[in-house]
């Protein structure tokens, strides 16, 4: 049994003439019952290329509605979806692709020159009619995603069917989902935030989605009021873009019910602006790995539990404990461990990192939270130095390697430090090698072509001799403190 295109096939069934998707990209609008068509038209066109059980299907390209469609059809196969980050440079691009061991690349023409050997993300005309396929089960992997990494590489994510299928209805639970209610999908569909915070549980619930290729803020705000969006998800940085821009007051913002903001905290000034337009912001929380909707905020604590990401939701269990393993008390700090059916099938080819991860059926995020006496969780840091530059997760180890291949450098730290725009970004700090004169330009040169923009130091400091702890290790702590 198919364990997930069957959601398409079950509203295909009961609502066959009810939209399910709009690409504003291309004009294209998708029935159920037209996604469900073409979903397997994919599979069949997979299947003639090889693609088997198990098999990578690799996407770069903006946000399309065939990525979609693609998402479903891997799952007639068997196979997993590896939709790629387009923000990443070419060599990046080209380690994962060789990490994944990709079967099949698509690309649409914005990304088709980027790398060799893509085929075009457009579904051939004629494509023959689907084999016997062996489907997929609730504990088979659908998506791979790469999470990046704290020693200087990415980790590929496998998110299964069970995870996708569990978070769609505990963000149902949540949300209060109904098949009238409709999302505007602005976050990269290679981002879990994008794919999975209310884009694939929206289509398991029957409701609608309207996809835009990147995120332009002007038609953003027009698209929520013709759309009729109810459902919006972002980071604060694109909610306080959409708050600034010129259109925001004048907008028709009545039909948002409910607006979650992730991956960094939410500000009470900007909390307070969508207060006024009667639209209720709030704060939640949740991880690739797990979820990604792991905690929620009711609408009617926004302002009396501000700060707070909220309740662990439907389904998810949650516990803060000290570095002995023991758990902590009410306000008390400690890492926060997430159980339940969401949580991830491990990393790809990657069993010592999986096995660090996972305990007991319990993930370890890494993330310091608190839990107040009314069981309200709060983020209070990050035991690993990863930050969080415009909603992108940026680890500065896989920044630091980066600039240790620069001719010339002998030491390399960086820290996150704050930015009104981004929320933080990176400041490197390099120590050159004895009687090499370095420069901030030739830095910022050589990690041109070697990191995303967004992983990019946006401060960048040449410095005679960096701090050192008693070990001998660079003392990070220090660097943070100084003026």
């Amino acid at each position: 049994m198919n364990a997930t295109s069957s959601w398409l096939a079950t509203w295909a069934r009961f609502r066959p003439d009810a939209e399910a998707l709009y690409d504003v990209g291309t004009g294209r609008r998708w029935t159920y019952a037209q996604l469900l068509e073409d979903s397997r038209r994919w599979a069949a066109h997979l299947q003639g290329l090889g693609v088997g059980s198990g098999d990578r299907v690799a996407v770069l390209a903006h946000n399309r509605g065939e990525t979609l469609a693609l998402l479903f059809a891997v799952a007639d196969l068997g196979a997993i979806l590896f939709p790629m980050n387009w923000r990443l440079s070419v060599a990046e691009l080209e380690w994962q692709l060789q990490d994944a061991d990709v079967s099949v690349l698509f690309a649409d023409a914005t990304h088709a020159s980027t790398l060799a050997d893509s085929l075009a993300l457009s579904l051939p005309t004629g494509t023959q009619a689907l084999e016997s396929a062996p489907g997929s089960q609730l504990d088979d992997p659908w998506v791979l995603m790469y999470t990046s990494g704290t020693s200087g590489r990415p980790k590929g994510a496998l998110l299964s069917h069970r995870q996708l299928h569990w978070n769609a209805v505990n963000t149902t639970l949540a949300c209060h989902l109904t098949a009238d209610d409709s999302t505007l999908t602005f976050a990269p569909l290679f981002h879990t935030g994008g794919l999975n915070c209310l884009t694939s549980p929206l289509l398991h619930r029957g409701g609608r989605v309207v996809l835009v290729p990147r995120l332009d803020i002007g038609q953003a705000l027009e698209l929520i009021a013709t759309e009729r969006i109810t459902l919006l998800m972002g980071v604060p940085t694109i909610y306080q873009m959409l708050a600034d821009h010129p259109d925001f007051s004048r907008c028709d913002l009545s039909s948002v019910r409910d607006a979650l903001c992730g991956g960094a905290p939410l500000p009470m000034p900007l909390l307070q602006r969508y207060q006024s337009r009667s639209i209720p912001l709030r704060q939640g929380f949740g991880l690739t790995e797990v979820g990604p909707n792991c905690f929620s905020l009711p609408p009617g604590d926004t302002v009396r539990k501000s700060g707070s990401v909220g309740l662990p939701i439907h389904h998810i269990a949650a516990k803060l404990v000290r570095p002995d393993g023991s758990e902590c008390a009410d306000d008390e700090p400690g890492e926060l461990l997430l159980s339940g059916p969401v949580v991830f099938a491990g990393y790809w080819r990657n069993a010592e990192a999986t096995h660090a991860a996972l305990t007991d059926g319990w993930f370890h995020t890494g993330d310091v939270l608190s839990r107040d006496s009314d069981g309200y969780f709060s983020v209070r840091g990050r035991l690993k130095e990863m930050y969080i530059s415009g909603g992108e997760n940026v680890y500065p180890a896989e920044i630091e390697a980066a600039i240790a291949e620069c001719p010339g450098v002998a030491l390399a730290a960086v820290i996150a430090a704050p930015d009104e725009r981004w929320g933080e970004v990176g400041h490197a700090f390099i120590e050159p090698q004895p009687g090499v004169a370095l420069t901030s330009a030739a830095i910022a040169a050589h990690l041109g072509d070697r990191l995303a923009r967004f992983k990019q130091p946006k401060r960048i400091e040449v410095v005679n001799e960096l701090p050192r702890t008693g070990s001998g290790k660079i003392d990070k702590q220090k660097l943070r403190t100084q003026p």
